[in-house]
């Protein structure tokens, strides 16, 4: 053991940080503790919610293996790896804590209500024992009032929050933490500890179709999608609006559980940026975005139950019987607009859903539907892969017009001209509605439009083969403005 280190023996705290390389939680616990303990904590609090077959839960599961094994190779030793447990945090890591007789705990922060709540209660726990508990930054590049205005007020609106941003970085927000060459303090798991990780049954849970998706998991799957990713990333802002086509990075989900770093992909879009890639420029535009919503969830907690501007929250939305209609027609992918049925269609099979289509269904639930944006973030989620509270709150907060940098109230996507400028051929239609997938042109973007040969030629039948529109768009948008117009001279100003 190394008597420079100021605790003789410490434990890492793995959560959304879910690699063993440049992972600055683990960087700074090895650096600080003569032996380490690794531990991840299958968290019942956040689990039993869930539904049985949950794919995050198999991602996380998935990906675990993976780092089990790269804590083994980094020590040297085949006795090294993680202890995972299957409790509440709150107990469970006091607990551990105490029974390994460790100093300290070491853990990347966290930006959730729920989160934070927990970790002010492990802190306390810990404490009471004589151990301290210890976090940093690792999610994101720059965090809570680290980016502030002239006026020293935390940003609420992008584009100046981008400026500053991209004037504030330096190399040393992108340089990776060196593990490696501290690894050696990685210590043996404990008697009792010397299991594998435990399988989908052991917590609970149930298999789902991520292999079928062949959706790579773990450090080494976020790698490969990089890879792939720089091969088209000049290519970026040409091909992200178009749902049929590969434009995406398909690196949400890592970024969420941490397979993948943050400062790894900020740093290569950057370099690339300087050397005059107007994809790279772009993707690192969406980089930020991401940062912007974690601050703003950071500083403005309120945006996690309200409107980040109080105003919206005065808008009277569909209630009852009716509303709840809509919704589950939403859901179930039966709203009668080709585009808005084929994007649920995707997130309801796949956990994913393309980004452009995010804000198109999101804006037909909200402006089309008349529906709370809340009932939509919840919808959310709870299916996809990559949710986090933070973009995902963001997201529908901008769609419904009440959130930061929001798109204004009287700007209304219109889901037929969305899915002719964005899926004009209609592949994306096709592969996820596939009773219009004999329709052809503007029928398919808007079958109720169609003759009726054209439908008896591809086989539709509209409310039997395939649903009427729930609403027509130019009438719905005219509720919406006398619904925003609690907001309209706010808005104005």
């Amino acid at each position: 053991m190394n008597k420079d280190k100021p605790f003789h023996n410490g434990l890492m705290w793995f959560r959304r940080d879910l690699r063993a390389d440049d992972n600055a939680a683990l960087y700074h616990a090895l650096r600080s503790c003569g032996q380490l303990h690794c531990v991840f904590v299958f968290d019942c609090d956040i689990l039993d919610p869930l539904p049985r077959a949950d794919r995050r839960v198999e991602f996380i599961r998935e990906s675990l293996v993976e780092l089990d094994a790269a804590l083994r190779d980094l020590s040297g030793r085949t006795d090294a790896g993680l202890i995972v447990l299957h409790g509440t945090a709150g107990h469970e890591i006091p607990h551990l804590a105490g029974k390994l007789g460790v100093q300290a705990v070491f853990a990347s922060h966290d930006y959730e209500p729920q989160a934070m709540a927990r970790d002010a209660a492990v802190r306390g726990a810990l404490a009471n024992a004589g151990i301290s508990l210890h976090t940093c930054k690792d999610h994101v590049i720059f965090e809570r009032e680290e980016i502030l205005t002239q006026n020293g007020r935390p940003y609420g609106v992008y584009t100046p929050y981008k400026n500053a941003w991209l004037k504030k970085l330096d190399s040393d927000d992108v340089q990776a933490y060196p593990v490696t060459p501290y690894a050696t303090a990685l210590a043996a798991r404990p008697a009792g500890h010397c299991n594998p990780v435990p399988t989908l049954s052991d917590i609970d849970f149930e298999g789902t179709n991520l292999a079928e998706m062949r959706m790579p998991t773990g450090a080494r799957g976020g790698q490969r999608l990089l890879a792939d990713f720089l091969e088209r990333i000049d290519r970026y802002h040409e091909a992200r609006d178009f749902p049929a086509i590969k434009g995406p990075s398909y690196l949400s989900v890592h970024l969420r559980f941490g397979t993948v770093s943050i400062r790894q992909l900020a740093g290569v879009a950057h370099r690339r940026m300087v050397e005059g890639s107007q994809g790279a420029s772009v993707w690192l535009g969406e980089l930020i975005w991401r940062d912007f919503y974690f601050q703003v969830l950071a500083n403005f907690p309120h945006v996690a139950t309200r409107s980040f501007k109080p105003e919206y929250d005065n808008i009277v939305w569909e209630h009852g019987k009716h509303a709840e209609a809509l919704f589950n027609a939403w859901c179930d992918g039966k709203t009668g607009y080709p585009l808005v049925d084929a994007a649920m269609a995707q997130i309801n099979q796949t956990g994913y859903m393309h980004n452009r289509l995010r804000m198109v269904v999101a804006s037909f639930l909200v402006k089309d539907l008349g529906v709370d944006w809340r009932w939509g973030e919840r919808y959310f989620s709870e299916k996809l892969n990559d949710f986090d509270l933070a973009a995902n709150n963001g997201g529908w907060q901008w769609s419904s017009s009440g959130g930061c940098d929001a798109q204004p109230y009287f700007r209304i996507f219109n889901p037929v001209s969305q899915s002719e400028k964005f899926d004009a051929e209609g592949k994306f239609i096709r592969r996820y509605v596939p009773a219009l997938s004999a329709l052809k042109g503007k029928a398919l973007h808007a079958p109720w439009e169609a003759t009726p040969v054209e439908l008896l030629d591809a086989g539709v039948e509209l409310g039997k083969s395939y649903p009427r529109p729930l609403v027509a768009h130019g009438q719905a948008r005219e509720r919406t403005l006398k619904r925003y117009a609690v907001v309209k001279k706010t808005d104005q100003h």
